[in-house]
């Protein structure tokens, strides 16, 4: 492989647009950029979030406890638009300092809860109203997955996706070693599906909310534009399971909310009431 023309400086500084699809948004240090006070409706819960593969996590576990009965689920989702900063506003950040979606405030208690990061807040409302989350040693199997997830969806989404489909130059070094690790990934869940129904064993669970965006997503060839690619009908297992979550009525309406790309009646900018989603 020839040398590459580029030498790190001995410390690196911020002189420059990085380039790419969000390179506005994109800076080396934290906090509010502008004043701005978050939205609050009437319901306990308060989501500020974006149908991003992390949003959706979160979205679908809200519609899958309303689903189940638990009517303290009701929420209401405002939008956040990642594009045009909103992140950075002084009440998003109050709410999640590292200004990422989704972020909840729960106020359903004396005095409001934040929660930030989506696998936190996956295992808060799993907690929080005793469901899809078992009990025993399968507790342990269901949360070792959710932390898989968490760990693992950085190199597929930060890296493979960013550098196959964002980076304003193509970098075949970058691709191909973000390529591999996807696939890895892949066939580490595939093995797993192909002795159980869900992600953890028998039951649904937080485990598959969490993964089913991303993973499901990629080989039903909705993020990246990338399944054949990485070939992604290689990894049966996962796409057995995909489909079958992508028929759960909760799933197809979590996945609508706060959507701003796809096919225009599948959006729902924002969701209040259980009506907001249409059938």
């Amino acid at each position: 492989m020839p040398e590459s023309p580029y030498v790190p400086p001995r410390v690196w500084t911020w002189n420059k647009a990085s380039g790419g699809r969000f390179a506005q948004i994109n800076r080396p240090t934290a906090g509010a950029t502008h004043e701005q006070v978050l939205p609050v409706g009437r319901h306990p819960l308060q989501l500020y979030s974006l149908a991003t593969p992390n949003g959706v996590k979160v979205t679908v576990m809200l519609e899958e406890l309303l689903a189940a009965g638990h009517s303290g689920a009701e929420y209401d989702a405002w939008l956040i638009d990642i594009s045009a900063g909103d992140q950075f506003s002084s009440g998003f950040v109050a709410v999640n300092p590292n200004s990422k979606i989704p972020a909840l405030l729960d106020r359903s208690g004396p005095e409001p809860v934040r929660v930030f990061e989506s696998g936190a807040i996956l295992l808060h409302l799993a907690e929080k109203f005793g469901a899809f989350l078992p009990q025993g040693r399968a507790r342990a199997e269901c949360l070792s997955w959710l932390f898989w997830q968490v760990g693992s969806a950085p190199y597929l989404g930060g890296g493979f996706g960013h550098f196959y489909a964002y980076a304003p130059v193509k970098i075949e070094y970058a691709i191909d070693r973000f390529a591999m690790e996807a696939k890895r990934q892949l066939d580490v869940l595939d093995r797993q599906l192909a002795r159980h129904e869900y992600v953890a064993g028998s039951e649904y669970s937080i485990a598959d909310m969490a993964i089913w965006p991303w993973y499901g997503g990629l080989v039903l060839d909705r993020i990246y534009d990338a399944a054949e690619f990485l070939a992604a009908h290689e990894y049966r297992h996962i796409a057995r399971w995909a489909r079958q979550l992508d028929e759960r009525p909760a799933v197809r309406r979590g996945r609508r909310v706060n959507r701003l790309s796809g096919d225009p009646a599948e959006r729902v900018r924002e969701r209040h009431e259980a009506g907001d989603i249409p059938p």
